[in-house]
């Protein structure tokens, strides 16, 4: 057989992130030799083949699967699968208790869950809040949000697999004392970095908004009313937090519970970090997703949906994900045992848009609606009956006698407790050539910062079934088109949610997917969002209005220009006294303290940095930046050249102080030298590329591509990196 028909972008995603190396870090498998590695893996478990022969011709079928790009399953899979590390799940959902001890046990277990290729969510619900006494010490609780950071400085200092850094998931109850401050958690732009933020709300909740009621404040471990508080307001602030910085979403509680497939086994309190698996502790999912791009077919009547086809992909993915639970080595003793208690899957889609691109259908449009209820409906009707078929020969969940215990399954004859989920793609729709999850097309261009200061351009491929590649730089998208080749700004919030829940309505879990909107987006249209997400039946919501994270200034400003001067070869001395000023500014590694030093000459001769989180490699960074400054300040380097060569750097984080974009440390201390914070006011950085893309959360920080805010995360869309 050739080799794997791989885009250039994939095979660059597949030799950062997947492909085996070696203890030196050099690449020794091909894309094949991936997915047969995979193949062979979850073949070797199946309990429905008696045979060599047998074993091999299921290894085929999933190899042909995965080589195909019809079906993907989520990332750890394909990093771990027959390999040392063996954990193939890509979320968990961990409890946290009302004591330090639980606290802390969850602390640790997230790191092992993150260095295992995982993502961890939590609700932190249980926990007292501030300021209540702690009657084994008689000191005084200092609330969930301040044990947020001890989960979110782990996450900080462990890489996921060792390939990106972990994510995590915050769920608070509304009826929370402490819901002001969770609210407001991340309003600074800095804080719990690692962590997205859900407010679980429930009905009555929202009820209570809609009437301009009050509702009750519950303490947690006593169960007595704080107080009393208006829902009305505190549904304002989820609000206007939302629209400063996409943080919190909602989760709406009682609906998760509502399909709670197992709830002799507890409530569910939580999801994993994008929102679209409920999990009860412990319990961890093993997610995969169709390539909906590949299920068109072309017959006498014109393209249409090969359902034939996407039929037989269903079986086979089902049967896949549930021998990846039996394959799974597991972080914890504890996980395992919850998870082949229910053997929850997640089987979901991607490549949607470029479906309804195929059919020639809008996104958003009625046509689209009506044909999301055909697939999304075909797609949970042959899960359901997959799994029905696996339970005849391998057991309905619970798994054996000795679970039954905790009481029959509800939907008996399932070997899943949980069959379908939306999850982001991001990556593997990468891989996979398509669009990512239900999620309509970002860009029709995506610009790459290449080396060397040059730009490269990438045009959205299907686009070139009808331009050509210079038509789409040079003039853009034909009138003809537009129709048709719609992006994520051009939907309306209504277009969005309407898609959201046509598909919530045949999933078993839930849909991660972003309402995006735009930079112009009123606190109102967030309200009319979130309010309309819950009348529609959506499990959750998250919204990105574009600039409202820390974002990223495509077009980099004009450097003043300066004389050329002659450099002494020896640089002055640095003088026994001087004087200066320290000045304080917040960028995106926390709140940094620049002191700029003059000689009694009045000249400026040294800088120094101190970052607010201490130690470190950007400490270290920036000691031997601004020893280099100081070196060339006292060399006779004019300023100004400093700050041209300073002043527009990127990292990933970028960070708003006093109305100027702080783009990385080195551009903060062009900043001070340059004296632009004195006189900052506030900038318009809504250049032509951010009016067409949209979205953009800072630079990527392998690839230098441009991050978006997509499916609840921060995603590249050139190399895949992915901050979740």
């Amino acid at each position: 057989m050739t080799e794997t028909n791989l885009s250039k972008r994939a095979i660059e995603v597949l030799e950062a992130r997947y492909l085996k190396r070696d203890s030196k870090g050099v690449i020794i498998e091909t894309p094949d030799e991936l997915f047969r590695r995979v193949a062979n893996t979850v073949a070797s478990v199946d309990l429905d083949v008696q045979t060599d022969e047998q074993r091999k011709d299921l290894e085929d079928q999933f190899y042909i699967l995965l080589r195909s790009l019809d079906f993907l399953p989520n990332s750890p899979t394909l990093m771990n699968a027959g390999t040392g590390t063996g954990q193939l799940s890509g979320c968990f959902v961990l409890p946290v208790e009302d004591s330090l001890d639980s606290i802390f046990e969850a602390v640790k277990q997230t790191a092992i869950i993150h260095k295992s290729g995982g993502g961890t969510g939590f609700s932190f619900s249980k926990i007292r809040p501030n300021g209540d006494m702690v009657g084994t010490t008689g000191g005084v609780a200092s609330g969930p949000v301040s044990f947020m950071r001890a989960f979110d400085t782990t996450t900080d200092v462990i890489k996921q697999g060792g390939r990106r850094r972990g994510a995590n998931m915050a769920v608070l109850d509304v009826t929370h004392p402490d819901i002001l401050g969770f609210i407001e958690a991340k309003t600074d732009n800095v804080s719990l970095s690692n962590f997205n933020l859900s407010v679980a709300v429930t009905e009555n909740f929202m009820n209570r908004v809609e009437a301009k009621g009050y509702y009750s404040l519950i303490h947690p471990k006593t169960g007595e009313v704080v107080r009393e508080a208006s829902a009305e307001e505190i549904f304002s602030l989820i609000i206007q937090s939302a629209w400063e910085t996409g943080d919190p979403g909602l989760i709406f509680l009682d609906r998760l519970n509502a399909d709670n497939p197992t709830p002799h086994l507890g409530r569910i309190e939580a999801t994993n970090p994008c929102g679209e698996q409920p999990l009860l502790p412990y319990e961890s999912c093993n997610l995969g997703s169709i390539n909906l791009s590949n299920m068109v077919k072309n017959d006498p009547t014109g393209l249409r949906v090969d359902y034939e086809k996407l039929g037989e992909i269903v079986y086979l993915a089902v049967r896949f994900l549930d021998d990846v639970i039996d394959v799974n080595v597991y972080p914890l003793d504890t996980i395992r045992e919850a998870t082949l208690l229910t053997r929850k899957i997640g089987l979901g889609v991607m490549g949607w848009a470029d479906l309804l691109i195929k059919l020639g259908l809008g996104y958003g449009s009625p046509e689209s609606l009506k044909l999301a209820e055909e697939v999304a409906s075909f797609i949970q009707e042959k899960a359901n009956e997959a799994s029905k078929l696996l339970a005849e020969t391998r057991n309905c969940y619970p798994a054996s006698e000795k679970e039954l215990r905790f009481g029959p399954p509800l939907k008996e004859g399932y070997r899943n407790a949980a069959r379908t989920t939306i999850a982001p793609t991001g990556s593997l729709s990468l891989i996979a050539g398509c669009s990512s999850g239900i999620e309509p097309i970002f860009a029709l261009i995506y610009k790459r910062n290449a080396l060397g200061g040059t730009e490269d351009h990438e045009v959205y491929p299907l686009l070139l079934d009808y331009i050509s590649e210079d038509e789409a730089k040079d003039n853009g998208l034909p009138e003809t088109l537009t129709k048709v080749f719609i992006t994520a700004h051009d939907i309306s919030v209504e277009q969005h949610i309407e898609m959201q829940a046509t598909w919530q309505k045949y999933i078993d879990n839930a849909v991660s997917k972003t309402i995006n909107l735009p930079n112009s987006a009123t606190v109102e249209d967030v309200a009319k969002a979130y309010m309309l997400a819950y009348k529609r039946g959506c499990k959750g919501i998250t919204i990105y209005r574009d600039g409202s994270k820390p974002s990223q200034v495509l077009s980099k400003p004009e450097a003043t220009k300066t004389k050329s001067l002659e450099v002494p070869r020896v640089p002055r001395k640095r003088p026994t006294l001087t004087s200066g000023t320290t000045e304080k500014i917040h960028c995106g590694c926390g709140n940094l303290y620049v002191t700029v030093n003059y000689d009694k000459e009045g000249s400026l001769c040294e800088v120094f940095c101190a970052l607010g989180k201490s130690g470190g490699c950007a400490a270290a960074q920036l000691e031997s930046t601004t020893r280099l400054i100081s070196l060339a300040l006292r060399s006779g380097v004019p300023v100004e050249s400093i700050v041209k060569n300073l002043q527009g750097i990127r990292c990933p984080s970028s960070q708003w102080d006093r109305g100027k974009i702080v783009l990385s440390c080195p551009d903060a201390l062009a900043s001070v030298l340059g004296g632009q914070f004195a006189t900052a006011s506030p900038l318009d950085t809504k250049t032509e590329a951010t009016e067409r893309i949209g979205n953009i959360g800072g630079q990527c920080p392998d690839c230098g591509g441009l991050l978006v805010y997509q499916e609840g995360c921060f995603l590249c869309q050139l190399c895949g990196y992915t901050k979740c």
